[in-house]
């Protein structure tokens, strides 16, 4: 092809090329006009529905193509023994040893033997080493892992009603601990009023949102508890005094309550169940002083009752009038006769319900606490030794020793609220204080100060109760709030060795309160005597002197508190240290 073919020869000159071309505006003009034809509109034909398919995408086709497929065979092959000639059975132990020996006596066998040997040991010292995939000493135990103690809020439950009342009780159900119910009531004189919402509520603990059943009772519940048999059915105090039964399964209202002038004078605080072969038997207190025994399938009338008054005479008749007003009960299902109540005036009162005289029926007295005793629990694992909390201090006692506990706490800043022993690490117990902290004490790793202290909230914090399987703790607040708190894993379970170093610190606290009150009683009874007999000489001038002498000792620790009390808030004032700033962090 030749290039001729490929020019082109153009008529302008080169100065009229690439000219700039300039736009004005004109009119319309008329190009073409075609009219409409009417009688075309008779071939028109009207079709509904119209389907057409339309596509504007190119088209592909799929192919598919096999490979040739690989195929793999494992073989191996089981060397027993081999190397022999033919004409040796190798069955014959006889044919085999002779032909041994034969082997044996030839010179270059141990020629041959001392060459393999080299070879030899070095495949089996190459055997001998150590695997890496393989899991060496499978028989030692684990050792424990090293983690620091530490607790998270989970969920957060809210009181439903717009004015928030405090929590007063906190209980789980029997099914793995599923379902936590709370109950709302404001204790308050001056600011309960007969408007005030009676809601409680059952909370599912995996739906913070919304509570899965209302209860609705006539009056507000005081406390509320499970049945530990039926997953379905609770019983619960109310603030008249009065006792009910609930079913979840029949809603919110109860489905049995006792009548007004079976019930207690005062708010029911605590309901338990006790040990019964029917499950329906449970016992309250109040503040009347009285503790009644109930049976859900008849609430007419309870089927016990005993008045709280330790009575010092044999012979003396029990008083409502003397009973000392119960904040909390105590029962172990291990010994189904016997309970335990804490009054509002600080003692500890241990209860025989089979007793028959007043003091049979209150054999038990401890002076535990400065005021109320807000918390009372045995120890999951060392029934004869109890939990109370009251005031500002948390103190574990023995029932062989009554005049002192063998541990406790020191004295807080905040009034502690509640308390309650772990479930399954039995060293472990719990206290919730007035500033809205929770505090976890581990008496076996450190008794001066606890293990973990979280802040939960600004609030104060009313009630605690771990759940069953010991890592779940639920806090109730004061504005109706409940907060759901996970334990790390150290503190929800018990080391191998625990239980019997809780055991030797069990005996050797007891043994040596033991010790110190038997020298208390010598002193005592020394001083009495001495005391006799200064009155027998001296008439009355030595208990004018003992009188002054105690005015004075009065006086003295007086001014001592008050020069504490200001030391410590100059301390307050003061800017930290670098000391005190350690301190706080160790």
């Amino acid at each position: 092809m030749e290039k001729s073919d490929f020019t082109y020869t153009y008529s302008k000159s080169r100065s009229q090329f690439g000219k700039q071309c300039f736009f004005s505006d004109r009119g319309p003009e008329m190009m073409e006009s075609i009219p409409s034809d009417k009688t075309l509109g008779k071939n028109f034909i009207l079709k509904n529905p119209i389907h057409q398919a339309l596509q504007k995408s190119k088209n592909f086709s799929e192919h598919e193509v096999n490979t040739f497929r690989a195929e793999y065979v494992n073989a191996g092959i089981n060397h027993v023994e081999g190397g022999w000639p033919k004409d040796i059975n190798t069955a014959d132990a006889e044919a085999t040893q002779r032909y041994r020996r034969k082997i044996e006596k030839d010179d270059a066998y141990v020629h041959c033997v001392m060459h393999l040997s080299h070879d030899m040991e070095h495949y089996i010292l190459q055997n001998n080493a150590i695997n890496v995939y393989q899991k060496y000493f499978t028989d030692v135990d684990p050792a424990p892992p090293i983690e620091k103690s530490s607790c998270r809020t989970v969920n957060v439950y809210r009181d439903q009603n717009t004015i928030k009342r405090p929590i007063t009780f906190l209980s789980w159900s029997a099914d793995n601990g599923a379902r936590l119910a709370a109950t709302h009531c404001d204790l308050e004189f001056h600011t309960a009023t007969a408007e005030q919402c009676t809601h409680s509520y059952i909370w599912d603990i995996e739906n913070p949102n919304k509570p899965q059943l209302v209860i609705i009772p006539h009056s507000p519940l005081c406390c509320l508890e499970f049945n530990p048999r039926d997953p379905n059915t609770l019983v619960g105090g109310l603030l008249s005094g009065q006792v009910a039964a609930f079913d979840i399964r029949r809603g919110s209202k109860p489905y049995e309550i006792c009548p007004m002038h079976q019930a207690h004078r005062d708010p029911v605080r605590n309901v338990l169940h006790i040990n019964s072969k029917t499950g329906t038997e449970f016992f309250s207190s109040s503040a009347d002083g009285q503790v009644k025994w109930w049976d859900t399938r008849k609430l007419s009338e309870p089927t016990d009752s005993m008045i709280i008054d330790p009575v010092k005479v044999v012979g003396e008749e029990q008083c409502v009038k003397r009973a000392l007003g119960v904040s909390c009960l105590e029962y172990e299902t291990t010994i189904p006769t016997r309970f335990m109540c804490g009054t509002e005036q600080g003692l500890v009162i241990g209860g025989n319900r089979k007793g028959k005289t007043p003091i049979e029926r209150l054999p038990g007295r401890y002076a535990a606490h400065l005021g109320p005793v807000y918390a009372l629990q045995r120890n999951p694992g060392f029934v004869k030794n109890f939990l109370t909390v009251g005031d500002w201090t948390a103190r574990i006692w023995s029932e062989d020793c009554k005049e002192s506990p063998i541990i406790w706490t020191y004295f807080h800043r905040a009034k502690l609220t509640d308390g309650a022993w772990s479930p399954l690490r039995f060293s472990l117990f719990m206290t919730t204080r007035w500033d809205g902290c929770l505090c976890c004490w581990d008496i076996l790793r450190k008794q001066t100060a606890p293990v973990v202290t979280a802040q939960l909230c600004d609030e104060p914090l009313t009630k605690l109760r771990p759940q069953d399987q010991g890592r779940l703790v639920p806090c109730g607040s004061s504005k109706g709030a409940v907060y759901l708190v996970e334990l790390s894993e150290n503190l929800g379970v018990s080391a191998k060795n625990d239980k019997l170093l809780l055991t030797n610190m069990f005996e050797r606290e007891s043994k040596r309160e033991r010790i110190l009150e038997a020298r208390m009683r010598e002193l005592r009874l020394k001083m009495k005597v001495k005391s006799g007999q200064q009155g027998a000489g001296g008439g009355g001038g030595a208990t004018g002197d003992q009188t002054s002498g105690s005015d004075q000792d009065v006086l003295d620790a007086e001014v001592d508190y008050r020069q504490i009390v200001e030391r410590e808030a100059k301390a307050q004032q003061a800017p930290p240290t670098v000391d005190h700033i350690l301190e706080n962090t160790e």
